[in-house]
């Protein structure tokens, strides 16, 4: 591999109907073995894998920048929480349990925690490697097989994470990863094999696989999209609220779901906060992401780059002020010259009724919006559709909890934004979806309960 943007880096033959029924296929009769084996000993194939990432930390991160643009350094994050996620799911695997009810008479009742059978995972480009992880850790401890689908535009890396569970000691097939495009998704939701749906993207394909997937009566979970608020009071350190601005907007390109895009700031501290992040913003490093220094990379692809400044356009003419950035990227490199590439924008002027306020653009652009009073800014804050994140930055302890407590907003944050420790759970309300990725939570969408009655004495027939 070698950084080369803008160009081919490999050629993937799509997955079609006889590829995706061989994967379900070979997932099914892995699961079979899978399944009937102990949590400890799922525990101890999970714990390798977990070494195998943690060891080859460098070697995947690389081929994780190349495969999505983001910096090595965040990259090198990513696969850190990846064997995070792994060891964090290895440990829960032994603990699994259903629990002993004592009923009258002597008779008992108990419950059994049970796998799903084979689950389908449908992959992001901003987060491959980390989101297989995400699906996998808890689907695998708890006795289900996976077909995990990447996203067209990232589909290296997954390929990588299937090698390592075989190297680890998963039944074979027990992991399989199809390639291609929405044809694909569409053959594992409609496959009459699939126990159940995970799907990380935009909320229109997920509405379609919610649909799909009702005609089969599985169940979903779906992390969708967000136009998360950020919200910074007066009293808030103010350095650290420029920070958490800058991590809510700008890691992997802008390229989060869970951004805080629309950062409300109190009116008192509007100017001084706003000169302190474009100051800050211009600074961003950008370029070559396999360079150490490198902050920001490039763009997924050209219609994305193109998306992405077409909303600012529209800003513009809405009445918006580009602050700072906004414009194309050339590298210095000539290596480089091809990338897709843009400067970090912050846009201030913004009202709450423009679209670069309501719509999820998905790339690095914050809008800052004045506020005067706790009780409108909630109430701004809350009128979107989305639902997947939001945060506060205030010194008043009170006034930061009784604000998340207030925000309807799956993952909330307070005087932080975009982390995502494995321990806990990470998913969204209202349109931005529902069920959960990581923590406890999790076993719940990879697990189904069975209820067993015992009679310890005679019937009570009622006939």
């Amino acid at each position: 591999f070698k950084t080369c943007p803008g160009r081919v880096l490999c050629k993937l033959p799509c997955s079609g109907e006889k590829e995706v029924d061989l994967a379900v296929q070979s997932a099914k009769a892995a699961f079979k073995i899978w399944s009937q084996m102990s949590g400890m000993e799922r525990c101890r194939v999970m714990l390798e894998a977990a070494r195998i990432i943690r060891e080859q930390r460098e070697e995947i991160a690389t081929m994780e920048t190349i495969n999505n643009g983001k910096s090595i350094f965040e990259a090198r994050v990513d696969i850190d929480i990846s064997w995070q996620c792994l060891e964090y799911y290895a440990g829960l695997a032994g603990s699994l349990a259903g629990e002993h009810i004592q009923l009258p008479g002597g008779s008992f009742g108990y419950t059994r925690r049970e796998p799903l059978g084979v689950c389908v995972g449908i992959g992001a480009w901003n987060y491959p490697f980390q989101i297989a992880c995400w699906k996998s850790g808890p689907a695998l401890a708890c006795g289900n097989a996976m077909v995990f689908k990447p996203s067209p535009f990232t589909p290296i890396s997954v390929v990588r994470l299937a090698e390592i569970f075989t190297e680890a000691g998963v039944p074979k097939g027990l992991f399989n990863v199809v390639q291609g495009g929405a044809a694909t998704g569409q053959l594992l939701c409609q496959h009459p094999d699939v126990a159940k749906i995970s799907f990380t993207g935009s909320v229109p394909t997920g509405m379609k696989i919610m649909e799909m997937a009702a005609k089969g009566i599985k169940p979903v979970t779906l992390e969708l999209g967000g136009k998360s608020p950020l919200i910074i009071f007066s009293d808030a350190d103010l350095e650290n609220a420029v920070k958490g601005a800058l991590m809510a907007n700008f890691l992997t390109q802008g390229e989060v779901c869970c951004n805080g895009t629309r950062v409300f700031v109190e009116r008192k501290i509007l100017d001084t906060f706003t000169k302190e992040v474009v100051k800050r913003t211009q600074k961003i490093k950008i370029g070559d992401p396999l360079l150490e220094d490198t902050r920001m990379g490039a763009l997924i692809n050209q219609p994305h780059l193109n998306r992405v400044q077409g909303f600012i356009k529209q800003a513009k003419e809405q009445g918006a002020e580009v602050l700072c950035g906004g414009d194309l990227y050339v590298p210095d490199d000539p290596k480089l010259k091809n990338g897709y590439y843009m400067r970090p924008c912050v846009l201030g002027n913004c009202k709450d009724d423009m679209t670069c306020v309501k719509e999820e653009i998905f790339g690095p652009v914050m809008a800052i919006l004045p506020f005067d009073t706790e009780e409108e800014v909630l109430e701004r804050a809350n009128a979107t559709k989305f639902g997947l994140a939001g945060g506060v930055f205030t010194r008043d302890i009170q006034k930061a909890h009784r604000v998340v407590a207030a925000l309807k907003a799956g993952m909330c944050f307070i005087n932080n934004y975009n982390v995502s420790p494995v321990e806990l759970p990470f998913g969204g309300y209202k349109s931005s979806g529902f069920g959960r990725e990581n923590g406890r939570a999790a076993i719940e969408y990879y697990s189904q309960l069975k209820t067993v009655c015992v009679e310890m004495g005679d019937v009570e027939s009622v006939f």
